[in-house]
Protein backbone atom coordinates (compact mmCIF):
# COMPACT_ATOMS: atom_id res chain seq x y z
CA UNK A 1 0.00 0.00 0.00
CA UNK A 2 1.37 3.42 -0.95
CA UNK A 3 2.37 5.69 1.94
CA UNK A 4 0.90 8.98 0.76
CA UNK A 5 2.40 10.82 3.71
CA UNK A 6 6.00 9.57 3.44
CA UNK A 7 7.29 12.98 2.35
CA UNK A 8 5.08 14.91 4.78
CA UNK A 9 5.52 13.18 8.13
CA UNK A 10 8.68 15.00 9.29
CA UNK A 11 7.22 18.45 8.73
CA UNK A 12 3.59 17.60 9.48
CA UNK A 13 3.44 19.42 12.81
CA UNK A 14 5.32 22.50 11.59
CA UNK A 15 2.05 23.72 10.09
CA UNK A 16 0.69 25.96 12.88
CA UNK A 17 -2.79 26.14 11.38
CA UNK A 18 -3.04 22.34 11.30
CA UNK A 19 -1.88 22.04 14.91
CA UNK A 20 -4.30 24.72 16.11
CA UNK A 21 -7.14 23.08 14.22
CA UNK A 22 -6.55 19.75 15.98
CA UNK A 23 -6.43 21.54 19.35
CA UNK A 24 -9.86 23.00 18.57
CA UNK A 25 -11.20 19.58 17.55
CA UNK A 26 -9.81 18.00 20.73
CA UNK A 27 -11.46 20.70 22.87
CA UNK A 28 -14.78 20.02 21.13
CA UNK A 29 -14.44 16.26 21.72
CA UNK A 30 -13.71 16.80 25.42
CA UNK A 31 -16.71 19.12 25.68
CA UNK A 32 -19.04 16.52 24.21
CA UNK A 33 -17.75 13.31 25.77
CA UNK A 34 -16.47 12.48 29.24
CA UNK A 35 -13.57 10.07 29.54
CA UNK A 36 -12.26 8.32 32.65
CA UNK A 37 -8.52 8.57 33.38
CA UNK A 38 -8.61 5.29 35.30
CA UNK A 39 -10.47 3.12 32.81
CA UNK A 40 -11.05 4.61 29.34
CA UNK A 41 -9.30 2.89 26.42
CA UNK A 42 -9.74 4.72 23.11
CA UNK A 43 -8.83 4.02 19.51
CA UNK A 44 -7.47 6.98 17.53
CA UNK A 45 -8.27 6.12 13.92
CA UNK A 46 -5.88 7.73 11.46
CA UNK A 47 -3.65 8.90 14.27
CA UNK A 48 -0.88 10.28 12.04
CA UNK A 49 1.87 11.91 14.09
CA UNK A 50 -0.31 11.82 17.19
CA UNK A 51 -1.66 15.37 17.21
CA UNK A 52 -5.09 14.33 18.47
CA UNK A 53 -3.72 11.49 20.61
CA UNK A 54 -1.51 13.89 22.56
CA UNK A 55 -4.43 16.24 23.26
CA UNK A 56 -6.73 13.49 24.56
CA UNK A 57 -4.07 11.42 26.34
CA UNK A 58 -4.23 13.29 29.69
CA UNK A 59 -7.89 12.29 30.08
CA UNK A 60 -7.74 8.53 29.42
CA UNK A 61 -5.95 5.40 30.59
CA UNK A 62 -4.85 4.13 27.17
CA UNK A 63 -5.02 5.00 23.47
CA UNK A 64 -4.50 2.50 20.68
CA UNK A 65 -3.42 4.37 17.56
CA UNK A 66 -4.30 3.06 14.11
CA UNK A 67 -2.65 4.33 10.93
CA UNK A 68 -1.56 2.76 7.64
CA UNK A 69 1.31 5.24 7.14
CA UNK A 70 4.67 3.86 8.30
CA UNK A 71 6.26 7.32 8.17
CA UNK A 72 3.53 8.90 10.30
CA UNK A 73 3.80 6.03 12.78
CA UNK A 74 7.57 6.57 13.03
CA UNK A 75 6.96 10.22 13.94
CA UNK A 76 4.43 9.17 16.58
CA UNK A 77 6.66 6.42 17.99
CA UNK A 78 9.31 9.03 18.79
CA UNK A 79 6.82 10.77 21.10
CA UNK A 80 5.18 7.80 22.81
CA UNK A 81 7.33 7.97 25.94
CA UNK A 82 6.22 11.53 26.61
CA UNK A 83 2.49 10.79 26.37
CA UNK A 84 0.57 10.98 29.67
CA UNK A 85 -1.25 7.69 29.05
CA UNK A 86 -0.41 4.21 27.81
CA UNK A 87 -0.01 4.02 24.01
CA UNK A 88 -0.34 0.96 21.78
CA UNK A 89 0.31 1.34 18.05
CA UNK A 90 -1.25 -0.61 15.18
CA UNK A 91 -0.07 -0.14 11.60
CA UNK A 92 -2.89 -1.58 9.54
CA UNK A 93 -5.87 -0.98 7.25
CA UNK A 94 -8.72 -1.08 9.75
CA UNK A 95 -11.53 -1.67 7.25
CA UNK A 96 -9.91 -4.90 6.01
CA UNK A 97 -8.41 -6.15 9.27
CA UNK A 98 -10.05 -7.99 12.14
CA UNK A 99 -9.19 -6.79 15.65
CA UNK A 100 -10.30 -8.82 18.66
CA UNK A 101 -10.03 -6.02 21.21
CA UNK A 102 -12.97 -3.79 22.16
CA UNK A 103 -12.73 -0.11 23.05
CA UNK A 104 -14.56 2.46 25.16
CA UNK A 105 -14.45 4.98 22.34
CA UNK A 106 -13.14 5.85 18.88
CA UNK A 107 -11.75 9.29 18.06
CA UNK A 108 -10.62 10.51 14.65
CA UNK A 109 -9.54 13.78 13.08
CA UNK A 110 -9.50 14.51 9.34
CA UNK A 111 -8.99 10.89 8.29
CA UNK A 112 -12.29 9.49 7.09
CA UNK A 113 -12.24 11.29 3.73
CA UNK A 114 -9.26 9.00 2.96
CA UNK A 115 -11.48 5.91 3.43
CA UNK A 116 -13.37 4.60 0.40
CA UNK A 117 -16.20 2.68 2.09
CA UNK A 118 -17.31 4.89 4.97
CA UNK A 119 -20.53 2.98 5.84
CA UNK A 120 -18.39 -0.16 6.29
CA UNK A 121 -16.06 1.83 8.54
CA UNK A 122 -18.97 2.88 10.77
CA UNK A 123 -20.02 -0.77 11.09
CA UNK A 124 -16.42 -1.64 12.01
CA UNK A 125 -16.38 1.08 14.69
CA UNK A 126 -19.67 -0.22 16.09
CA UNK A 127 -18.29 -3.76 16.24
CA UNK A 128 -15.10 -2.57 18.00
CA UNK A 129 -16.91 -0.67 20.75
CA UNK A 130 -18.13 -1.93 24.08
CA UNK A 131 -21.77 -1.30 24.94
CA UNK A 132 -22.05 2.38 25.87
CA UNK A 133 -18.93 3.17 23.84
CA UNK A 134 -18.70 6.45 21.97
CA UNK A 135 -17.50 7.83 18.65
CA UNK A 136 -16.12 11.34 18.15
CA UNK A 137 -15.22 11.80 14.49
CA UNK A 138 -14.08 15.10 12.95
CA UNK A 139 -13.89 15.60 9.21
CA UNK A 140 -14.38 18.05 6.37
CA UNK A 141 -17.72 19.50 5.50
CA UNK A 142 -18.54 19.04 1.82
CA UNK A 143 -15.98 20.96 -0.28
CA UNK A 144 -15.13 21.48 -3.95
CA UNK A 145 -11.99 19.35 -4.02
CA UNK A 146 -9.59 22.25 -3.51
CA UNK A 147 -8.68 21.32 0.09
CA UNK A 148 -6.05 18.79 -1.05
CA UNK A 149 -3.62 20.25 -3.55
CA UNK A 150 -1.74 16.95 -3.89
CA UNK A 151 -2.60 13.27 -4.08
CA UNK A 152 -2.94 11.91 -0.55
CA UNK A 153 -5.34 9.10 -1.37
CA UNK A 154 -8.54 11.13 -1.05
CA UNK A 155 -11.86 9.39 -1.78
CA UNK A 156 -14.26 12.13 -0.64
CA UNK A 157 -14.25 15.92 -0.98
CA UNK A 158 -15.65 16.21 2.51
CA UNK A 159 -19.13 15.00 3.44
CA UNK A 160 -22.70 16.20 3.59
CA UNK A 161 -23.45 16.22 7.32
CA UNK A 162 -26.84 14.53 6.91
CA UNK A 163 -25.30 11.69 4.90
CA UNK A 164 -22.46 11.23 7.39
CA UNK A 165 -24.91 11.15 10.32
CA UNK A 166 -27.16 8.68 8.48
CA UNK A 167 -24.25 6.25 8.06
CA UNK A 168 -23.68 6.36 11.83
CA UNK A 169 -27.36 5.72 12.44
CA UNK A 170 -27.47 2.83 9.96
CA UNK A 171 -24.54 1.22 11.79
CA UNK A 172 -26.58 1.29 15.03
CA UNK A 173 -25.32 4.39 16.81
CA UNK A 174 -27.66 6.49 18.96
CA UNK A 175 -27.52 9.99 20.49
CA UNK A 176 -25.97 11.22 17.26
CA UNK A 177 -24.93 14.87 17.16
CA UNK A 178 -23.10 16.65 14.35
CA UNK A 179 -22.01 20.27 14.20
CA UNK A 180 -19.26 22.52 12.85
CA UNK A 181 -16.50 22.86 15.46
CA UNK A 182 -13.57 24.33 13.52
CA UNK A 183 -12.52 25.93 10.24
CA UNK A 184 -9.35 24.96 8.39
CA UNK A 185 -7.94 28.15 6.89
CA UNK A 186 -5.81 27.89 3.77
CA UNK A 187 -4.48 30.70 1.54
CA UNK A 188 -7.10 29.80 -1.06
CA UNK A 189 -10.13 29.20 1.13
CA UNK A 190 -11.75 28.29 4.43
CA UNK A 191 -13.00 24.76 5.04
CA UNK A 192 -15.48 24.02 7.85
CA UNK A 193 -14.86 20.89 9.91
CA UNK A 194 -17.64 19.05 11.70
CA UNK A 195 -17.58 16.75 14.69
CA UNK A 196 -19.96 13.80 14.84
CA UNK A 197 -20.53 12.14 18.21
CA UNK A 198 -22.63 9.09 18.95
CA UNK A 199 -23.03 6.16 21.32
CA UNK A 200 -23.38 2.41 20.96
CA UNK A 201 -26.39 1.32 23.05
Amino acid sequence: MKDYFAHKADAYEQNAARVNNVHTIADAILEKITYDKTHTHLMDFGSGTGLLTSQIAPYVRKITTVDVSASMNEALKAKCDTMPCEIAMLELDLVNTEIQEQFDGVISSMTIHHVEDVPALFHKFYHLLKSGGTIALADLDKEDGSFHKEDTGVFHFGFEQDTFASWAKQAGFEDINIEIVSVAKKPYGEYPIFLLTGRKP
